[in-house]
């Protein structure tokens, strides 16, 4: 496929497939995905009903960007995927005399993947979201900018793990542990 820009003389040429979305492809990396479910995350922060959504976040970046193939039911993994939001914190960016101005919402999360064969940790990671907002004169509109920057958080803290999980399947750290043998040790964070 070309594609030629008028008047100047350059040329692009693009052949084959392109990019793949999320990292190398299946055959880059050795056999097939492996099965992973996600289990409900557990909140430890003092912000309420984050579990549900977090776990949502979390599922939907590793189904699209972990390289593994996320399925529903604990039974038909491969590997098991369980965690915990460790923390949510509200620190003040910006203030006048009179109020704060500016806020950021910072979240904690902490993954761990099991191997359903051996019963094994196999990785565990924290990553920490952000995402900051304005403070206004209006109290209920305030807690729909949280609401939102807590969202926005989560998602970045689900997707940075996500990656970091594509590249732990695409380490030889993974390849070695699925070898006969293979180290039972989980790398280190």
């Amino acid at each position: 496929m070309a594609s030629g820009v008028p008047g100047c003389g350059y040329q692009f040429r693009v052949e084959g497939a392109g990019p793949t979305i999320g990292g190398a492809s299946r055959s880059a990396v050795q056999g097939p995905a492996p099965r992973l479910a996600v289990r409900p995350l557990i909140n430890r922060s003092f912000e309420p009903n984050l579990e549900t959504r977090y776990t949502n976040y979390v599922r939907h970046e590793f189904s699209t960007g972990s390289g593994a193939q996320v399925v529903p039911d604990v039974d038909e993994a491969d590997l098991v995927l369980s965690g915990e939001i460790l923390s949510v914190g509200l620190p003040t960016l910006s203030f006048s005399q009179t109020a704060t101005t500016e806020s950021r919402t910072e979240v904690v999360i902490r993954l761990d993947v099991e191997d359903v064969r051996t019963k094994k940790k196999i990785w565990s990671q924290t990553a920490k979201g952000a995402s900051e907002f304005f403070i206004t004169q209006d109290l209920q509109f305030n807690r729909v900018l949280q609401n939102r920057a807590l969202e926005q958080a989560g998602r970045f803290a689900a997707a940075d793990l996500a990656g970091r999980f594509l590249l732990y399947l695409e380490s030889d750290q993974w390849a070695s542990a699925q070898r006969p043998g293979g180290p039972t040790a989980p790398p280190t964070p």
